[in-house]
């Protein structure tokens, strides 16, 4: 789970490989370490603006996936249909993702780092031409001109022969969704051959939308259990070791959203980013979302629990950008999601006495 970071704007002390042997008494060598060693420091109005819009950007996926989670599984079309973590699914998932971060982290170190990026360049501008193809899908079908004709397509890729043939592929498509695959192959290209800041925040929220919509916990123990366990899973990697910040620094991919300090100074060309990872707004996105379901299984007006979290999460946010920013330290962000998302709806529960309706009637959500 990449950190909310602000290492980027911290000066770095160390001399640089390529000035090292030199001497360190020459006028020359001195500017140039001093060149080299001076970091970027953020005006106050271009801190301000980046937390704000990370701040905004994490919830859009989580707003909307929500919204879209509550009708995701009534969809005929198998694409559309959501994966349900469980309780055993939540257990392993801290440490699938522990083996994961140390993987990346050592293939970082141990391979070209150069190498490694390019490949997950393209696995990335695929899964992210999908991604957001899908997240358009809704909007298009409420713009497309009305007197267009939509063709339907499929994609369809077998296997075998007569009773034995067996499906591989089978993507069914209309004309509004090709062309929400023409835009989104143009910010992939834009995305690989620029790497630009935008293209990688449309990606990442695609990523982050549909996850908040596709993935479904099925019940708020399993919730819990998942948030618990990647709260100690953050902790670690992030104040035990310098793997997390490492990894998130060298992993040239569209799995966090960014935005420049310098904007101001710079404007679209800045390069002095703060980030967040898209799992603090996943993990805690798809627990807002099963709270959402929740509201709506209660067959109330209200949605007590879902703002409520939601409100829970801009709070969370916060308190990790005020701590960050204060101690000028990266900071794992779900050290202060989780308590905040499960703490606030559990009180809320608790006041309303529907606690152990929450726990045991969410089966379904």
């Amino acid at each position: 789970m990449a950190d909310i970071d602000q290492a980027s704007v911290i000066p770095n002390e160390t001399s640089p490989p390529a000035l090292e042997g030199l001497n360190a008494t020459d006028p020359n060598v001195t500017e140039a370490v001093n060149a080299t060693v001076a970091k970027f420091v953020a005006t106050p109005e271009g801190t301000a603006l980046a937390y704000g819009s990370l701040v905004f950007m994490a919830l859009l996926p989580i707003f909307f996936g929500a919204l879209r989670s509550v009708s995701c599984g009534k969809s005929k079309n198998s694409s559309d249909m959501p994966e349900t973590i469980t309780g055993r699914d939540a257990a392993r998932f801290p440490i699938i993702a522990s083996c994961t971060l140390f993987g990346l982290y050592l293939f970082f170190k141990i391979f070209s780092q150069e190498y490694i990026n390019l490949l997950l360049s393209m696995y990335f501008f695929v899964l992210g031409i999908l991604a957001l193809s899908h997240t358009m899908s809704p909007f298009m079908n409420r713009i497309f001109p009305a007197n267009i004709p939509i063709k339907q397509y499929q994609l369809l890729f077998t296997q075998g022969s007569g009773e034995a043939k067996e499906e591989i592929v089978n993507y069914e498509f209309d004309t509004k969704d090709l062309i929400c695959l023409v835009i989104s192959t143009v910010v992939g290209v834009w995305y690989i051959l620029k790497k630009h800041w935008i293209a990688n925040n449309l990606f990442g929220l695609a990523f982050a939308l549909n996850g908040v919509e596709l993935l479904h916990l099925n019940n708020v123990s399993t919730g819990c259990i998942l948030l618990g366990g990647l709260f100690v899973y953050d902790v670690f990697w992030v104040f035990g070791t310098n793997v997390m910040v490492t990894v998130a620094k060298s992993f040239e991919a569209p799995i966090k959203l960014v935005f420049p300090q310098d904007l101001l100074e710079k404007g679209l060309g800045a390069s002095q980013f703060a980030m967040l990872g898209l799992g603090d707004i996943v993990i805690p996105g798809i627990f807002i979302a099963l709270l959402l379901r929740f509201d709506v299984s209660l067959k109330k007006e209200t949605r007590t629990y879902f703002y409520t979290s939601f409100l829970a999460y801009i709070f969370g946010l916060g308190m990790t950008i005020w701590v960050m920013h204060t101690f000028k330290h990266a900071q794992p962000a779900l050290l202060y999601l989780v308590p905040a998302c499960i703490g606030f709806p559990v009180v809320v529960a608790l006041l309303k006495g529907e606690l152990t309706e929450m726990f045991r009637l969410c089966a379904n959500c």
